[in-house]
């Protein structure tokens, strides 16, 4: 079945617009219960196609349990030299890590072994009409990568920084009122 069919149908299961709300200016986060809306940016649209692919990749679905794993993922496979978009990312793996731990661990270790759709270099048009089981080969590494050492390094290394980028709000404010006190 080609992306697009696949896509359409995710949609639909997931209560996502259509396109992925990429005609909308803002989307909407439950984040601790509070259903936020946010602002829509340029770049968020230019890949929200790519981060939904993922999601039928991995067979995740849009629970933060299934963000969790995309987070570990995307990171693992190096999203995060995508600017800006690493930083949702970044910020949803710093969440997940307090609600779904092993999501994002089993994300990251398979993101060890794969490919990032996003470095593909495919345009939206092409991963449209792109066969799922195509997409499946060529995001398959010719090597497999255990998680060694270097790779727990990495991973700590990583669940530290998107804790840093998750809790700043909470430790500026911490930290404004022992200033103000």
């Amino acid at each position: 079945m080609t992306l697009e069919k696949l896509l359409i149908n995710f949609y639909k299961e997931n209560g996502i617009p259509e396109k992925g709300g990429i005609d909308k200016n803002t989307f909407e986060l439950d984040f601790l219960g509070i259903q936020l809306e946010l602002p829509n940016p340029q770049f968020r649209k230019d890949v929200i196609h790519i981060h939904d692919i993922q999601h039928l990749l991995n067979h995740c679905d849009t629970s933060w349990k299934g963000e969790g794993f995309i987070a570990g993922w995307e990171i693992s496979t190096v999203l995060w030299k995508h600017f800006p978009i690493c930083f949702f990312s970044l910020w949803a793996m710093g969440y997940s890590l307090w609600i779904y731990p092993k999501a994002v661990y089993l994300g990251f270790k398979k993101g060890l072994n794969d490919i990032g759709i996003i470095d593909l270099k495919i345009n939206e048009a092409d991963f449209m009409k792109m066969e799922f089981d195509h997409l499946v080969q060529i995001t398959q590494k010719s090597t497999h990568t255990s998680m060694g050492v270097m790779q727990w390094v990495q991973f700590l290394i990583w669940c530290f920084l998107s804790q840093l980028l998750f809790l700043f709000p909470f430790i500026l404010i911490v930290g404004l009122l022992f200033w103000l006190f």
